[in-house]
C-alpha cells in the first residue's frame, strides 16, 4: 500500500523520500498540482479572523455571485463542505420541489458516498450488492438505476413509473467508469423526459466543472439542467462544495421554505478564500488549459503509438488534462457494463509495474488519469518510457 508523506508540483513522495509522478491528482481537483505557490502563500491571511464562523460572510456572497457568472443554471446557490454533502442537498431539494420521492442515476455514475448516490455506483465502489454494502433495502426503492447512454434502457426501467420521479440525477461526462462521453441525443433525451416526467434534470460537475474549463461540462454538451452540483475542485482540493439550480426550486431552501441542509464547515472564511484564489488563477491564467490539453494530447498519442507496436487492441480516450484506457478490447467504454467487461487483474499488475517505476496512478481501473499545470514535457517522456517497460514486463511474463 503506497503511503504518502508529502507532495510538491506533479510529485507525491512516500516515507522514504522516493518520488512518484503523480496521475491522481487527489482524484481530479489539483489543477495545478500540489502546494502551488499561489494557492499555499500566506494561508495565515486567509484564517486571521478565523476559518470557521457558521455565519453568512460578504466573500462567500461574491463567490456565489462568481460561480454563477459560470455556471448560469445555478441561480441561486448553497455552499456545502464535500461533493457528497451537494448532492445529498440537491436531491432533498428537487425532492420537495416536485414532492415526489424517487431519483433516476446511472450505473457507474459516482455522486458521492451516501446511500441513494453509493447504489450500483462507479468508481472503486461495490455496491450492486446493496445489503452487503451496508444500503438498507428502503432506499433502493425509491432509486431507479438504468444504462447510461441508452434512453430505451431507460425508458423500459421508468414506464410506469414515470409521475414518481423527482429527479434525474447523471454526471453529464463521466470520469468514474473510465472516461465516458454522452452519447449524441442521450443528455437532451434526459432533459426532454425529464420535462415529460415533471422532475428536473441534476448535472453533478463536481468532476467536470473547471477541470474541463470555466463554464464546465454544461456549456459543452449544450443542455440546461436544473440543478448543479459542484466539489473540491472550486477550493484547489480544499472542502467546498455546493449545490444550485433555478431560483424557485431552491426557494425551498430554509429560511425561505422548509427543506433544511446544514454544516457548519459550509461556506467557511478559508475554504472560500482558497476557492477565490482559484478562480483568480484561472481568469489571470487562461493558456493553462491549453498547456494541459497539449500535454494530455501528447500522453494519450504516445500511449496508442505503444498500443499500435505492440499490437494491442486497446482505445485511448484523452480530453482536455483527462487521459484514459482501460484493458479491454474494441471502442472506448459507453457505460458501465463495459467498464466490467475491463480486465482487472491485467490492470493490477500494470499499475504495480508503473508504480515500481516511480508512477503514481490510480489503484481502481475505473478511474482515470489527470494532469495538471504542473506537469511538464520531461513528466510525459519519463511516463511513455514507463508504460512502454510495464506492457513489455506484463504481457511478457
Amino acid at each position: 500500500m503506497f503511503v504518502q508523506a508529502g507532495a510538491q508540483g506533479a510529485y507525491a513522495y512516500d516515507e522514504r523520500g522516493r518520488r512518484y509522478i503523480d496521475y491522481i491528482m487527489g482524484y481530479g481537483p489539483l489543477l495545478f498540482g500540489h502546494t502551488h505557490p499561489a494557492l499555499v502563500t500566506d494561508l495565515d491571511a486567509l484564517a486571521t479572523n478565523g476559518w470557521m464562523w457558521g455565519t453568512t460572510h460578504p466573500q462567500e456572497i461574491r463567490l456565489a455571485e462568481r460561480i454563477r457568472g459560470y455556471l448560469p443554471a445555478m441561480e441561486r446557490l448553497r455552499f456545502a463542505t464535500t461533493g457528497t454533502e451537494a448532492v445529498m442537498g440537491a436531491i432533498r431539494v428537487a425532492r420537495a420541489s416536485t414532492r415526489r420521492s424517487t431519483i433516476v442515476k446511472f450505473a457507474g455514475n459516482y455522486h458521492g458516498h451516501s446511500d441513494l448516490a453509493l447504489f450500483d455506483a462507479g468508481a472503486s465502489a461495490h455496491t450492486d450488492d446493496a445489503v452487503r454494502s451496508g444500503i438498507p433495502r428502503g432506499v433502493t426503492q425509491d432509486v431507479i438505476v438504468a444504462r447510461y447512454n441508452d434512453l430505451d434502457d431507460l425508458d423500459a426501467k421508468v414506464r410506469g413509473r414515470e409521475g414518481e420521479v423527482a429527479a434525474i440525477l447523471v454526471e453529464p461526462i463521466v470520469g468514474n467508469m473510465g472516461y465516458v462521453t454522452p452519447v449524441p441525443g442521450f443528455l437532451a433525451g434526459l432533459r426532454a423526459r425529464a420535462d415529460r416526467y415533471g422532475a428536473l434534470l441534476m448535472f453533478d460537475e463536481v468532476i467536470t466543472w473547471l477541470r474541463l474549463g470555466l463554464h464546465g461540462a454544461s456549456a459543452l454538451v449544450g443542455v440546461t439542467p436544473d440543478l448543479v452540483t459542484v466539489g473540491k475542485i472550486l477550493g484547489g482540493g480544499a472542502p467546498i462544495a455546493a449545490f444550485g439550480g433555478r431560483a424557485e426550486v431552491m426557494a425551498e431552501l430554509a429560511p425561505d421554505g422548509r427543506v433544511f441542509t446544514g454544516g457548519t464547515h459550509a461556506g467557511n472564511p478559508f475554504a472560500v478564500g482558497m476557492a477565490h484564489r482559484v478562480l483568480d488563477l484561472l481568469e489571470s491564467h487562461p493558456q493553462y488549459y491549453a498547456q494541459m490539453e497539449s500535454l494530455a494530447a501528447q500522453l494519450a498519442d504516445g500511449i496508442r503509438a505503444l498500443f499500435a507496436e505492440r499490437s494491442l487492441p486497446y482505445a485511448v480516450v484523452q480530453h482536455a488534462s483527462i487521459v484514459d484506457f482501460k484493458f479491454r478490447a474494441g471502442e472506448p467504454n459507453r457505460n458501465f457494463d463495459d467498464a466490467l467487461r475491463a480486465d482487472k487483474q491485467l490492470y493490477r499488475r500494470y499499475y504495480e509495474a508503473m508504480f515500481a517505476r516511480g508512477i503514481l496512478l490510480p489503484p481502481s481501473q475505473n478511474e482515470v488519469m489527470f494532469l495538471s499545470v504542473a506537469h511538464g514535457q520531461g513528466d510525459v517522456e519519463a511516463t511513455l518510457v514507463a508504460i512502454g517497460e510495464s506492457l513489455d514486463e506484463i504481457f511478457t511474463s
